[in-house]
């Protein structure tokens, strides 16, 4: 079945944020703003309403058409759309699971896109299954709670340069061709942005597992994308692997790292590779304790304090 035969498939109010005003994420009166992003929901801003425009409805499907290609979701709530995105309304009633089920079958046709190559003339003709399996329908979607309350997290007032290579240990993964890959039970790393890096499982002699608790950065493919890693894991030769080098890295420290870390991705590209050598020798703005080292323990509370932080 053609996503046509399911969906409405239409092209969205094509807004450029730049030109809406923006609003607190918790005013009542704001919409969100979705674009052509793979995160948070596709959701980029809130807005102020803008007179002469209305909302797209929720329960809708949003794709991306371009950007993110093929990153769709399920909106819960009115919401503008961005240029390249396009609204999947069902012709049919969906339970919100066959909604979110046809999101992961639209966006594993990701991979026949690019940048380059966009979905705007061909994602009506995207083949999607025309029968929900019964597991659908059958998962419970559980929301994600927190103990923990909104507070001012006190921002650390001394900031320092330090150094990559200075703070890790590097290692570099290794190539690993498809056929020489068996299933198995191992994570094996490819230079992607989603699924915390993990391309598929694989079976590996334990000699040649990389320990857990690290940090993995691609240099190559989806540049600068950054993960902790919390399970013994294959690297490939695109992605690099940070140890803790004189300090203890932990799952919550290491998280405020890897936000400084992406934070430099757009110095690269696929063109400019952010090779081992590059990533030593990039500077780092961390908290800075007394004595003049990274301030880890702050970094540690503040991700341990922010909304959600408990469920980490």
């Amino acid at each position: 079945m053609k996503i046509s035969e399911l969906f409405d498939v239409q092209y969205g109010i094509n807004l450029e944020l730049v030109n809406c005003q923006l609003t607190n994420a918790d005013d009542p009166e704001g919409v969100n703003f979705v674009a052509r992003t793979a995160n948070n929901n596709g959701v980029v801003a809130r807005v102020k309403a803008i007179d002469g425009k209305s909302p797209h409805p929720a329960g809708v499907l949003t794709c991306a058409g371009g950007g993110s290609v093929c990153s769709t979701f399920v909106q819960k709530e009115p919401f503008y759309s961005g240029r390249d995105l396009y609204i999947l309304t069902p012709k049919k009633n969906l339970t919100l699971n066959e909604k979110l089920y046809y999101c992961m079958c639209i966006q594993n046709n990701a991979y026949r896109y690019s940048y380059g190559r966009q979905a705007n003339k061909t994602l009506r003709d995207i083949d999607v299954p025309d029968i929900v399996p019964a597991w659908v329908n059958k998962t419970k979607i559980l929301p994600i709670t927190t103990h923990n309350t909104p507070i001012t997290i006190q921002l650390a007032k001394v900031w320092s340069e330090y150094r990559m290579g200075d703070i890790f240990r590097f290692v570099k993964g290794r190539r690993l061709t498809k056929a020489d890959m068996i299933d198995g039970d191992i994570n094996y790393l490819g230079a992607i942005s989603e699924n915390n890096g993990v391309r598929q499982h694989i079976q590996v002699e334990p000699k040649d597992i990389s320990a857990p608790n690290c940090i993995t950065v691609n240099y190559n493919g989806s540049v600068g994308e950054a993960f902790y890693q919390a399970e013994p894991f294959w690297a490939s030769d695109d992605v690099n692997i940070l140890y803790a080098d004189g300090w203890e890295m932990n799952k919550y420290n290491a998280l405020f790292i890897v936000t400084v870390i992406k934070a430099n991705r757009y110095r690269f590209s696929y063109g400019r590779k952010w090779t081992l050598e590059k990533m030593k020798d990039t500077i780092l703005k961390l908290p800075q304790s007394e004595d003049g080292t990274p301030d880890f323990a702050y970094m540690e509370d503040y991700i341990k304090a922010l909304p959600y932080g408990d469920r980490i």
